[in-house]
């Protein structure tokens, strides 16, 4: 296998932090995308998408997105499971996944490609050339803020979102939390659950 990968970016590194907590190693090839090395000839014929991560397997097949590449990890090595541990917690642990996905991190995204001058004409990931929208940055503002309230509440007398141990669903949540602050926005003081959350997965993970 060979992955493709960018990791201080913050959707590539759900998949860092998961091999980590896995103890996998892989060779990685370190695509830039600050260069727009995803955006060129060569990478492309490797992923037509333009985006990363990419894991190439043996057959040559290629997952794409960091959900499926994290399940065929688990799957490949199932000690030390970060997807959950019964049924219910791997329901558990993709259904928050989802959420923070389409929530949090599409939020704070909306907010980065669609007010920062460096993506101008790259409002979204990928080969496609498309305009910002400003009105997703007031709108990305909102959704964080009601975000934080809806987490802080979920995290209620636990440690982790689901069940006793940390799982994909936590390092999902930390990563989003982290890239907030690319947008300059931050989880309030009030927000007791979350900051405890934060502290508890960094000295996990970082």
């Amino acid at each position: 296998m060979h992955l493709y990968n960018y990791d201080p970016a913050p959707n590539p590194q759900r998949l860092v932090y998961f091999m980590k907590l896995k103890g996998l190693e892989l060779p990685t090839t370190q695509i830039d995308l600050g260069a727009l090395e995803q955006l060129k000839p060569e990478y492309q014929a490797i992923n037509a998408s333009g985006t990363v991560p990419c894991l190439v397997i043996d057959s040559g097949e290629q997952l794409t997105e960091v959900i499926a590449i994290c399940q065929y990890l688990e799957l490949l090595h199932p000690d030390t499971p970060l997807m959950g541990a019964t049924a219910l917690e791997k329901a558990q642990v993709l259904e928050w996944d989802h959420k923070i996905f389409t929530t949090l991190l599409s939020a704070v995204a909306d907010m980065l490609r669609n007010g920062n001058p460096a993506f101008e004409g790259r409002a979204l990931p990928g080969p496609l050339n498309l305009a910002q929208i400003p009105a997703l940055v007031e709108r990305g503002q909102v959704r964080i803020q009601h975000c934080w309230d809806v987490l802080n509440t979920a995290l209620e007398g636990k440690d982790f979102l689901v069940g006793n141990s940390v799982t994909l669903a936590d390092i999902d949540l930390y990563v989003a939390m982290n890239f907030a602050g690319w947008v300059r926005e931050r989880v309030p003081e009030t927000a007791s659950n979350l900051l405890a959350f934060r502290d508890r997965v960094k000295a996990l993970l970082d």
